[in-house]
């Protein structure tokens, strides 16, 4: 069944946030801090693992990089779109209306929780990959190991942001939903160049993401969504140059 990738995510999301809200009191702030840390740690070096993967590659024994100048100008140019439409206010705004809408006024960091948690298991080669292969197959396998990684995460997150986290179900659900339906109609016409290519500027994001979840914010992730756009823009010019 088509789309049942998707669902089992979303389900593991509340389920994971359930449980992370339930321990939220109980937890010592240096605890809540500490895990931050640790998962901001663990973002970091699967955002690594996800761009070397799509960047090294092995020939004739030498150890070899592609993709150098498709990820600079993707992420610049994409940083530049993204901060012209400012997606982040939106990002922010969205959540101050989710916030509004279950009238938890008084909890500081529901806006954080949502758009951070949103960022982190939207963002990535899994989520793409997974609801690609999910739409063009019906295969959810890469979606379901990633469910078990989300799950983990937004327990963590809840536990230290709250309620906000739980809403991040609402993204995942119309990201990775989205991205499937698409591929049903257009999926035969992805070339495996453009899903890797996608999937490794989205792990560079995750890297990012990471980064500001560690140490603080450092980079307006929600302003660089639109990398994720360039390689198809460049897949489009290099098959007319051809």
């Amino acid at each position: 069944m088509r789309g049942l990738g998707t669902i089992i995510n979303t389900i593991a999301v509340i389920i994971g946030s359930g449980i992370g809200l339930f321990f939220k009191n109980g937890m010592k702030q240096k605890m809540q801090h500490i895990l931050m840390q640790a998962c901001g740690v663990a973002v970091i070096f699967i955002g690594i693992t996800g761009t070397l993967q799509g960047m090294i590659t092995m020939h004739n024994g030498k150890i070899e990089t592609k993709g150098t100048m498709l990820l600079i100008f993707s992420l610049v140019i994409g940083s530049f779109i993204g901060q012209m439409l400012d997606i982040e206010k939106w990002l922010d705004g969205l959540g101050e209306k989710i916030k509004s809408a279950v009238r938890v006024k008084e909890d500081n960091q529901f806006v954080e929780g949502f758009v951070n948690t949103s960022l982190i298991i939207c963002i990535g080669a899994m989520a793409i990959v997974g609801s690609i292969q999910d739409g063009l197959k019906g295969d959810y396998s890469m979606l379901i190991a990633k469910s078990i990684l989300d799950f983990v995460i937004v327990l963590v997150f809840a536990s230290t942001h709250g309620l906000g986290v739980m809403f991040s179900a609402i993204a995942i659900f119309m990201y990775e939903g989205s991205i499937t339906f698409l591929t049903v109609f257009i999926g035969p016409f992805l070339g495996n160049t453009l899903i890797e290519n996608m999937s490794f500027v989205g792990s560079a994001l995750i890297l990012c993401v990471g980064i500001n979840i560690a140490l603080g914010k450092k980079f307006n992730v929600g302003n660089m969504l639109p990398a994720l756009l360039i390689p198809g823009v460049y897949e489009l010019i290099s098959n007319f140059i051809k």
